[in-house]
């Protein structure tokens, strides 16, 4: 870590006051927890994944702190017993003064073109080899020493090596710590594991905060060398900063509501960008981030991206979570709360289906301007390697060009013992971009089991990219440990039941909508004529409370013609003492139009519930805010004065829904 990197008030103050404190720790307070393994040792990652969605736990950003954890198996061993042997013995490698937490080995034989392999910081798909490690010591509850590193063929690096002081409500990380800013497992825009790990100081906490279930995550890192910084009439060479924001609530188990921002800004001639200047551009993006006639380039303060994010568990005897990520790379519209050149992000993980199986699903879509930026031509790539989402190394570099990607990941615990997992990946970049792009696919098929001691097993890798160039891989591998496959198969409850309250349901009426439409070429704005279409919902709720409900679903609907999806990602109910029902929700919605149009999704309603056995009646206000687009193609109107187009859609919808 270069000696400039702890420069600056604030991180010293932190420091210096963190020491204080641990040298005399308040007696109610927990010491520093290390942290478990991220898209190293999938095996034992998907039983801890598996323990917290049992524990009613939402996962909202990683690495997962142990304690977190650890916390989670008393209620996750009232459903599988054997899970949680498992995961509690893995648990005791931790529990020691010192030791080793994690180490694996990896040899390839490789065939066609080099391909960055998702989430894999930087390995590439002709690499022959990967290994890494991670060490602790923790003298005492309130200070940890972890070293560890990751290399391969083409690079190596000190991930995990990092000194931890401090609490469980404040945990200071100096050093190479990962940043995974969503509850995606697969796939993060805004931060992500597709690049090599940043140094960085880091402030979080790991218990809760107050009934809210607060919990937060600020970081300052360094970025890799750059000479392609504009400034002034040419260019500066530098390392630019980048700091990320993270918080996150859960009022009541089973789901949480997050906000994340992330800031690439300094380096070279730029600086390092005072505080105030941080704070202004923080909170008031558009005045101090977005170039315009009064704010320069030079001014700029750097490039922000932002995401609201949510996770929502159904409990029962086929639990589920479904997770949801709705970002933007700029601003919209003006002020400062709407996302520009945004991307939704829908996944649903089932930890058990028929016993032996389980499964998860994740989908992405951005618009164009990702990862790219006017000030910074490297954009927010480390290494050539974008820092968010894997799909968007699948381009051209510097192609500012939407996408669509899809992840589908089955396991399988066969009887013989040992586990199989299914994984396959397929991205499409959208046609207006530098590049004439074909459909990505890619298909890997892994085995693993026990012995003594040790994890051995081996994948294959096939796939095509997006310049239609194939790739392959036949990769051996050993981990150490085999506490993932203690005592068989999972022994789930079978008198496990779906709490009173839980909900799945299917609506299905018709909507009466309008879109007025903003061309920005300076004609008038214009509304389309009512339209009657039909209307299809998919959704669950679970009781939070004798009269409360919180939910998720899905929505689809045609506006003048073109298909319409939403989400809720807060979809809330309040039932009164007779049978009505109120209920507020917001989201995003997808406007499929010739490229996708994004923005926010809101709305409130009525229900008369029970008015058949198992039938609800509801009416429906909904606002789709704003939904943008920018002007891409030879069709779309001039781009002066304003380089995007807008919808504001609006209407009710009448429906009938069967709860089962």
């Amino acid at each position: 870590m270069k000696g400039r990197f702890l420069n600056g008030r604030i991180p010293r103050i932190l420091i210096v006051s963190l020491l204080v404190l641990v040298a005399q720790p308040p007696g109610w307070a927990r010491g520093v927890s290390p942290y478990l393994p991220l898209n190293l040792s999938p095996e034992i990652e998907r039983q801890i994944e598996r323990v917290l969605i049992l524990a009613d736990k939402s996962v909202m950003s990683r690495p997962i702190p142990a304690a977190v954890v650890l916390d989670a198996l008393p209620a996750a061993c009232r459903v599988d017993e054997v899970l949680c042997r498992r995961v509690r013995r893995y648990l005791d490698r931790y529990m020691q003064q010192a030791g080793i937490s994690q180490a694996s080995a990896e040899i390839a034989a490789t065939d066609g073109v080099a391909t960055p392999l998702p989430n894999r910081r930087g390995l590439l798909s002709d690499s022959a080899w990967q290994v890494s490690a991670q060490a602790y010591w923790q003298p005492r509850d309130h200070v940890l020493l972890n070293l560890g590193g990751v290399a391969h063929e083409d690079d190596a690096t000190p991930t995990g090596s990092i000194l931890s002081l401090g609490f469980d409500f404040a945990q200071l990380d100096i050093g190479y710590r990962d940043h995974w800013f969503s509850p995606f497992a697969h796939g993060a825009m805004i931060i992500s594991t597709q690049a090599r790990t940043l140094p960085s100081v880091t402030l979080s906490n790991y218990r809760p905060i107050s009934r809210l279930g607060l919990q937060y995550e600020v970081f300052l890192a360094e970025m890799a060398h750059s000479d392609r910084i504009r400034f002034e009439d040419g260019f500066t060479a530098g390392n630019p900063r980048l700091a990320g924001l993270r918080f996150s609530i859960e009022p009541a188990a089973g789901w949480s509501l997050g906000a994340n921002r992330m800031m690439q800004f300094g380096g070279g001639a730029r600086g390092g960008r005072s505080v105030g200047d941080f704070f202004d551009a923080l909170f008031k993006p558009h005045q101090n981030d977005n170039r315009s006639d009064t704010l320069s380039q030079e001014q700029e303060f750097g490039n922000q991206v932002a995401a609201w994010t949510s996770r929502f568990i159904f409990p029962g005897s086929i639990p589920f979570t479904v997770y949801l990520e709705y970002a933007g790379e700029d601003n919209s519209y003006g002020g400062d709360f709407r996302l520009g050149n945004a991307a939704l992000s829908m996944g649903i993980t089932f930890p058990r289906l028929w016993r032996r199986f389980d499964l998860s699903y994740e989908t992405s879509e951005w618009q164009n301007g990702w990862y790219v930026h006017g000030i910074y031509a490297d954009g927010l790539t480390e290494d050539g390697r974008v820092l968010g989402h894997w799909g968007a190394d699948a381009r051209a570099p510097g192609d500012a060009v939407g996408a669509q990607s899809h992840m589908l990941r089955l396991g399988w615990e066969p009887r013989f013992g040992g586990l199989m997992q299914l994984r396959m990946r397929t991205i499409a970049n959208e046609s207006y971009g530098s590049v004439d792009y074909e459909r990505g696919y890619e298909a890997g098929l892994s085995y693993s089991r026990t012995l003594r001691g040790l994890t051995a097993g081996a994948e294959i890798l096939a796939g095509r990219d997006v310049f239609g160039d194939d790739y392959g891989r036949l990769a051996g591998f050993v981990r150490f440990g085999d506490e993932w496959a203690d005592g068989g198969s999972a022994a789930w409850l079978d008198d496990v039941s779906r709490p009173r309250g839980a909900e799945l349901f299917v609506d299905a009426g018709v909507n009466l909508s309008r879109a007025t439409i903003f061309p920005g070429d300076g004609s008038p704005r214009h509304t389309t004529s009512d339209e009657v279409a039909p209307h299809i919902g998919l959704g669950a709720r679970r009781a939070v409370s004798d009269r409360s409900d919180l939910g998720v679903r899905v929505e689809f609907d045609r506006i003048d013609g073109e298909a319409l999806l939403a989400v809720r990602a807060l979809d809330y109910r309040y039932r009164f003492r007779n049978p009505l029902a109120f209920s507020l929700f917001i989201g995003a919605a997808r406007y499929e139009l010739a490229t996708p149009a994004y923005g926010y999704y809101l709305g409130a309603g009525v229900q008369w519930r029970d008015i058949l056995p198992q039938f609800d009646l509801g009416l429906d206000w909904r606002y789709a805010d704003k939904v943008a687009r920018d002007k891409l193609l030879a069709s779309d109107p001039a781009i002066d004065p304003r380089p995007d187009i807008f919808y504001d859609i609006s209407g009710w919808s009448l429906s009938l829904s069967r709860r089962f």
